[in-house]
């Protein structure tokens, strides 16, 4: 196996879903990117104090087909709706393949993202969903983003295992789009896998964790 493309952080929490299945359980669940509510705070209903000042997107099969660097078209209006409610480093993308030290150890693949979004792509050594920390260490280095808590980010995306489960592990809000860019018919056995684990969970009165700071002491 090439270790490139290994996730070892993957691999490594599946231990915690055993323990703790519930954090590959979203806060919020939309189709399709196009459905995501602009702001996002109101996509936790009636959950009162929820004040998201930033938010994480994944890009792979969530906003683009995956080795893709450019916005998928149907989804350009509500893209750009994001950038303008969270402007700057308020909108950020963490790539498993974009801007990972394995797989783009010099950046080019998330200049290139970041070229045709208009969107900075966090650099990054610990593949999703152990890079909770490095996302907490960009956005304290941009307080300009108003971001001093977990509670504050949304993470938007479409694996439970990674994008869920990091926002999970961070206290952070996640948002997972069910269905992506990438037809269900061509999705991965693992990704469909995914579905029917959360549904099982959802069957069962399953929630996900309630938001919290796991960095305080």
């Amino acid at each position: 196996m090439d270790m490139n493309t290994f996730n070892v952080s993957a691999t490594l929490n599946v231990f915690r879903l055993i323990a703790k299945p519930s954090l590959c359980l979203p806060h919020a669940t939309v189709s399709t990117f196009n459905q995501l509510p602009v702001p996002l705070n109101q996509a936790f209903g009636k959950q009162k104090n929820v004040d998201i000042r930033a938010v994480v997107l994944d890009k792979d099969n969530c906003f683009a087909y995956p080795n893709e660097n450019e916005v998928h078209k149907p989804y350009e209006t509500r893209f750009q709706r994001l950038r303008e409610a969270y402007p700057g480093r308020r909108l950020l993308v963490v790539s498993n393949s974009a801007g990972t030290s394995s797989l783009d150890p010099h950046g080019q693949l998330a200049r290139a993202v970041e070229s045709a979004t208009g969107v900075t792509v966090l650099p990054h050594a610990t593949k999703k969903p152990g890079c909770g920390p490095e996302i907490m260490a960009y956005f304290r280095a941009h307080p300009e983003t108003g971001v001093t808590r977990p509670e504050h980010v949304a993470v938007v995306g479409d694996r439970l295992t990674t994008d869920v489960m990091m926002a999970n592990l961070m206290g952070s809000y996640a948002v997972w789009v069910k269905d992506g860019v990438v037809p269900r018919e061509e999705m991965s056995v693992f990704a469909r896998l995914e579905q029917r684990f959360a549904g099982f969970l959802l069957r069962r009165g399953c929630m996900a964790p309630e938001p919290s700071n796991p960095f305080e002491n």
